[in-house]
C-alpha cells in the first residue's frame, strides 16, 4: 500500500476481522453495555471482550505506528440494514439470509428493506 500516490514508501498493514469492527460499532457507536454487544453478536460475554480487545489494540497500533487499517476476514457476518414487515409491523435486523424475504415475527412474505421506505440509517448490504 502506499501513502497519497508515493511508490518508493510503503505502510505496513493491521488486519481488523468483520468482527471486531462489528463489536467496536455497537459499544462505541452505538454506546450498548457489554452484555447487550454480546446478546447483538450472539457470542458470550467473555468471547464479545476477547474481541473488542483484539480491536482495540490493533487500532491503537495502527494509529500510534501509522499502519494501514485493511478490513478483511473473520467469521462474523454483520446486520446493518432493518427489515419492515407490512403485515404485522415488525422492524428487525435479519439475521438470517431468509429474513430478507419472509418477516421472523408473523412469516410474512410483505417485507422490505428499510433504506427503500426511508427510514435506514445504517449501511445497506441487501440485494435490490
Amino acid at each position: 500500500m502506499f501513502p497519497g500516490g508515493s511508490l518508493n514508501v510503503e505502510i505496513e498493514e493491521i488486519v481488523l476481522k468483520v468482527e471486531e469492527l462489528e463489536a467496536m460499532r455497537l459499544k462505541d457507536i452505538e454506546e450498548l453495555n457489554q452484555e447487550e454487544c454480546a446478546e447483538r453478536m450472539q457470542v458470550s460475554r467473555q468471547t464479545f471482550q476477547n474481541i473488542i480487545d483484539s480491536a482495540r489494540k490493533k487500532i491503537a497500533v495502527a494509529l500510534t505506528l501509522g499502519n494501514a487499517i485493511r478490513i478483511n476476514g473473520g467469521n462474523y457476518r454483520a446486520t446493518f440494514c432493518k427489515f419492515k414487515c407490512f403485515d404485522c409491523g415488525n422492524i428487525y435486523e435479519t439475521n438470517y439470509e431468509q429474513d430478507k424475504y419472509i418477516c421472523p415475527a408473523c412469516g410474512s412474505e410483505k417485507v422490505i428493506c428499510s433504506k427503500k421506505v426511508d427510514f435506514c440509517t445504517k449501511w445497506c448490504k441487501t440485494i435490490e
